[in-house]
């Protein structure tokens, strides 16, 4: 056999989430790579590793055995670099990382830091709505997630980070000619939202239900950056945080509707458990953005107060 150890590691993620595209997704790679890089793995077995009914792709009990033992091969490969790496004297292990959709546009400015002063960290970031996300910590997937409405069922550490801000947006050219709107004409627009465990999507439904409005929605999707494509198209409006529509705004094919109420204001946080042990990784990360946090917001988000 000379399977490599990229197919261990792209078969060890098609059996933990019973899918190609869910696993190429977690891998940062294309289907069609992980299909191909799979055919090549299955090739080198005379048993099945897979069955595929319908359009759905199953882990035979084969494939469940070899997923285990590509798991302890792969930790066993993790453990020698990160030996190489500490006997140098270098931080190492995994950090895994949760954040909100809207929050991809805040953490890399967390990230790009600590990573360049510590190459030996392997990093996970997972993407998600913030029901997914706070999950993720509850479940201790993750070591640590980055959010912007702190759950109130669950106990956490909290670094407070920055103010998210979320403004009423629509095409350039389409918005209403009036310098400031009174709350009730959101419900009078055709408005584009986020899923249902999507933290933008609890921050709109609060704000209806505080002012007895009622929304007029024509779309729900599931991923920021298309809700945002769907505002540009002319489909409507759409509430979202302004860290993400900083290039729209700056280019002038989007435009903030002023309406009483808004920006709606949240904080974005970066939290894990309270009651956990952190690895060392996580402890150094922690530490680094409770330093760093200030440098970072003036260095990256200075735009935010004068837009």
């Amino acid at each position: 056999m000379n399977y490599t150890l990229n197919q261990l590691r792209i078969f060890a993620m098609i059996a933990e989430k019973q899918s190609i595209t869910k696993a190429a997704e977690a891998l940062y790679l294309t289907q069609p790579a992980v299909s191909i890089q799979l055919k090549k793995f299955q090739d080198q077995f005379e048993v099945p590793l897979t069955q595929v009914v319908g359009k759905k792709i199953f882990i035979t009990e084969f494939g469940h055995e070899i997923a285990l033992a590509a798991q302890k091969i792969l930790a066993e490969v993790y453990e020698i670099r990160h030996k190489a790496q500490a006997f140098k004297g270098l931080l190492t292990g995994k950090l895994s990382v949760a954040v909100v959709s809207t929050g991809a546009n805040v953490l890399p400015y967390f990230l790009s830091g600590f990573l360049h002063q510590n190459p030996g960290v392997e990093l996970r970031v997972d993407v998600s709505n913030k029901q997914k996300v706070v999950q993720a910590i509850v479940d201790h997937d993750v070591d640590c997630a980055l959010i912007s409405i702190l759950p109130e069922a669950v106990e956490l550490d909290a670094i407070e980070l920055m103010e998210n801000r979320l403004y009423l947006v629509g095409r350039a050219g389409d918005r209403l000619k009036v310098a400031q709107q009174s709350k009730d004409v959101i419900s009078t627009l055709p408005l584009i939202t986020r899923e249902q465990g999507s933290g933008t999507r609890h921050m709109i439904e609060k704000y209806m239900e505080q002012n007895g409005l009622k929304a007029q929605q024509t779309l729900e999707l599931t991923y920021g950056e298309a809700v945002k494509h769907a505002v540009l198209s002319g489909m409507g409006y759409a509430v979202l945080p302004l860290v993400t529509i900083k290039n729209e705004l700056q280019n002038g094919s989007l435009e903030i509707i002023h309406l009483d109420g808004f920006p709606m204001r949240s904080i974005w946080s970066l939290v894990k458990p309270q009651s956990a042990t952190s690895a060392p990784v996580v402890e150094a990360f922690w530490e680094y953005v409770g330093n760093q946090k200030g440098k970072i917001i003036s260095e990256h988000f200075a735009w935010m107060d004068v837009l």
